[in-house]
């Protein structure tokens, strides 16, 4: 089969990089949270580097704190994807407004979000491609890569979602627990951006929305999800990513 034949074949990405990343102080007031190095390597390059291997040939990178540094950074990136920035410099549009504001560079086509800071080992298979063969554009409207709150390393929270057999997933209720986080990766539909806000909204009304509709789903990690949402997290990340190669 042919790629253009191949329905599975989703071939670019928007990456949210424009965070103000107040929860990594101080490091994140003088450098971009996606410019902040786990294992060697920045988080953003890390996301960027999956998507490549994902088969991710354009991706749209947002950046609004501490822009001229996170340009600087992907000028300087070599090979696959192709990087098209998406400037908010005038103001901080949340997740939904970000893309939004980019909405046209995806066409009719599905496209996958990154949070560029999602982190994770990987398991046997890689997960992008993994959530690349799961979707299924006529039960889904958004497939949401998620992981268990058991095993997620750093991750002390109350989860985000149940998922049922066929992987549906429903938001868990106040004062409960879920067993299910968001691990930042998604793939979503452009016209789901059609009737959305103009200016600053979350990507969650669209979860909600497709959550009513009984087409949001999710695909459970395969790996290992690793919060780095603190300076202290960051250690506890490298650590476990210098155990698992001692392991390997």
């Amino acid at each position: 089969m042919s790629d253009e034949q191949n329905p599975k074949k989703i071939t670019r990405a928007f990456v949210l990089a424009a965070g103000l990343g107040k929860r990594m102080r101080p490091i994140t007031a003088t450098l971009p949270k996606p410019l902040v190095e786990v294992a060697g390597k920045a988080l953003i390059d890390h996301a960027l580097d999956r998507a490549a291997a994902g088969g991710i040939e354009t991706a749209v990178v947002n950046v609004h704190w501490l822009a001229d540094l996170m340009e600087g950074h992907l000028t300087h990136r070599t090979g696959a994807p192709e990087i098209v920035v998406s400037d908010e410099r005038d103001a901080l549009l949340e997740t939904g407004g970000g893309v939004k504001r980019a909405i046209d560079r995806f066409g009719h086509e599905p496209f996958v979000v990154f949070n560029s800071d999602s982190f994770w080992l990987e398991g046997p298979r890689p997960n992008l491609g993994r959530l690349i063969e799961a979707w299924d554009p006529d039960t889904t409207d958004i497939l949401l890569l998620v992981a268990p709150t058991a095993t997620s390393l750093g991750y002390d929270g109350a989860g985000d979602f149940y998922m049922d057999a066929d992987g549906r997933l429903s938001w868990r209720g106040e004062r409960e627990v879920a067993p299910f986080i968001y691990a930042g990766v998604a793939i979503l539909k452009p016209e789901l951006f059609a009737d959305t806000p103009e200016g600053p909204f979350s990507l969650t009304l669209l979860f909600d929305r497709a959550i009513r509709r009984n087409r949001l789903k999710g695909l459970r990690l395969d790996g290992q999800w690793l919060h780095v949402g603190t300076p202290e997290a960051i250690q506890a990340a490298e650590a476990r990513v210098r155990d698992s190669a001692r392991i390997v």
